[in-house]
């Protein structure tokens, strides 16, 4: 059943247009989907990864400091303000880990519930595909 115009159809594939169907679009938006649930995923393990390895820099940096001054405790008066800083920032990079580790978690589970969602949808379409063809196999699922 044509919407619009009579001949449109055919103009479209004059042009050179492909008419996508509601299904094709709707299994379109679910790859595009899952796989940005995907990037999203790799993005903050990298971070992640990243942060991780900003801890122990400052953590390698902080002994090494301490060890120049003779000075290890933190409330001492003549502590390092350098190995001061770098304690706090590496405190707070602690804290921006344990928030992306929960951001990182329901971000799989996005993953996953999209991933789910297109496997649901993508049998459908290889069945339709197969029928198209003409394929037995396609009858007996």
């Amino acid at each position: 059943m044509n919407v619009g115009p009579p001949g449109a159809h055919a103009r479209f594939k004059v042009l050179g247009y492909r008419v996508m169907k509601p299904r094709d679009s709707a299994l379109r938006a679910k790859r595009f989907e899952a796989a940005e649930k995907a990037r999203k995923v790799a993005s903050l393990e990298a971070m992640i990864r990243d942060f991780e390895t900003m801890v122990s820099e400052l953590t390698r940096q902080i002994a090494a400091e301490e060890e120049r001054t003779s000075i290890k405790d933190p409330a001492h008066f003549a502590y390092s303000t350098f190995a001061k800083a770098a304690a706090q920032r590496r405190g707070n990079l602690g804290a921006s880990i344990a928030d992306l580790k929960m951001k990182l978690d329901a971000a799989k589970r996005d993953h996953e519930d999209a991933a789910s969602e297109l496997t649901k949808l993508e049998p459908v379409d290889d069945r339709e595909r197969l029928l198209r063809k003409g394929d037995p196999r396609a009858m007996a699922g």
